[in-house]
């Protein structure tokens, strides 16, 4: 019997939660292969099986929250998935139905589905999920209870609207879900930064005409010799670091009673993803490309989508972009991802009446916000900076010059 642990999770992280189990007791397994899943504050840790033989026991939930060193569960050594013998019937096969048959396809659900589905007594294998792959969510789990509920027999006459106020709440009033460690994380970070930073946000907006009809000029031949799906986010980003090249402050940092200026930049992009909020860094965004740039933010939202980000990809970054756009946000004010001392936020692009040249005409304007640490930028700085970087997006071929 061989016991596997939590293995190191990484630069000061010491514990995780269980996120998910991939092997059930009694399955086999062979050396290699993935046993469960832990999700730390920033990435997601498989667990491997470090030799062939049967999952004997699981000795954490998921949901757990787990240290470094714990034990999560014991292999038995020795057998291997063609040596195994099949799992024994509950009885001959006279008059019970295929009950194996949901247990050896085990619906994917999250945590917290599982953990409600449990608790209620559904049963997983009814549940459709809407996530992304059938993914079963929380949420799926909660209408197939109410869809499930049979309303009792009504009273031969009611007196009282009471009975439509009851078929109202038929399903559970409220849930309480035990918070991940990456949601906890996230919220000490925010706290961390709203309590150890003076935080302040600039506003100003830019006319997107110039960029869009440069990117609409492009993107047909970038899509077709780079591959790349060309957004507006690559302009911002070079945009960004051409002006924290002008206003360095905006991209140091605070460290005791000294202010350390980076002379480079690790953009930071904010990424929803099923998990929460991450920020993936690309490195030295500054000796980039516009279409280096495009091609490293797709990659790095596509690992933090799928689980697959390193604590490279999460350390590092000396300035960030936020982009609440995507989402429908006409205006926001972004969160420091402290230690940064600055945070660049997108918004919606709305077609605006604005003045040009004395005559009211149509524009399809953005708001951008910068939130910053006033301790070390001045308002003067952090406006500038703004200013910077309207100027290079509403005139992008002066990008080309740097």
């Amino acid at each position: 019997m061989a016991s596997f642990l939590v293995p190191p999770l990484g630069e000061s992280i010491v514990e995780a939660t269980v996120s998910r189990w991939r092997k059930a007791v009694g399955d086999p397994v062979n050396a290699g292969e993935t046993l469960v899943e832990l999700e730390t504050d920033k990435i997601t840790v498989e667990v491997p099986a470090l030799e062939s033989g049967v999952l004997s026991s699981q000795l954490r939930a998921e949901g757990d929250v787990v240290n470094v060193g714990d034990v999560l569960g014991e292999v038995a050594a020795g057998a291997s998935a063609a040596s195994t013998p099949p799992a024994p019937a509950a009885a001959p096969a006279a008059s019970a139905p295929p009950a194996a048959a949901p247990a050896a396809t085990d619906p994917k659900a999250s945590p917290a589905a599982r953990r409600l589905a449990a608790e209620q007594g559904t049963d997983l294998a009814s549940v459709a999920g809407t996530g992304r792959g059938g993914v079963i969510a929380k949420a799926d789990v909660l209408d197939a209870a109410k869809g499930a509920a049979t309303p009792a027999p009504a009273p031969a006459a009611p007196k009282t609207p009471a009975p439509a106020v009851a078929a109202a709440s038929a399903g559970p009033r409220e849930t309480r879900e035990k918070m991940s460690t990456r949601r906890k994380r996230i919220a000490e970070n925010l706290l961390a930064s709203q309590h150890n930073t003076a935080h302040l946000t600039t506003f100003n907006e830019i006319d997107m005409t110039a960029v869009t009809a440069l990117r609409e000029r492009v993107r047909e031949r970038v899509e077709k010799e780079q591959g790349l799906r060309l957004s507006f986010m690559p302009f911002f980003a070079k945009a960004a670091c051409l002006a924290l090249e002008a206003y360095p402050t905006v991209n140091a940092l605070i460290d005791g009673d000294s202010i350390v200026y980076h002379h480079y930049v690790n953009l930071g992009i904010a990424v929803a993803s099923d998990a929460g909020l991450v920020v993936p860094n690309i490195k030295d965004t500054h000796a980039r490309s516009l279409i280096q740039i495009g091609q490293d933010i797709n990659a790095v939202a596509k690992k933090a989508r799928d689980g697959k980000l390193t604590m490279d990809d999460l350390t590092g970054g000396t300035f960030t972009i936020t982009n609440g756009g995507v989402f429908g946000s006409l205006v926001s004010t972004p969160i420091i991802n402290y230690p940064q001392v600055g945070i660049l936020g997108l918004h919606k692009i709305q077609d605006r009446p604005v003045a040009v040249n004395g005559q009211v005409v149509i524009r399809p304007m953005m708001y951008v916000a910068l939130s910053y640490d006033h301790r070390i930028i001045d308002g003067q700085q952090a406006v500038l900076f703004l200013v910077r970087v309207k100027e290079l997006m509403e005139d992008p071929a002066q990008m080309l010059l740097y």
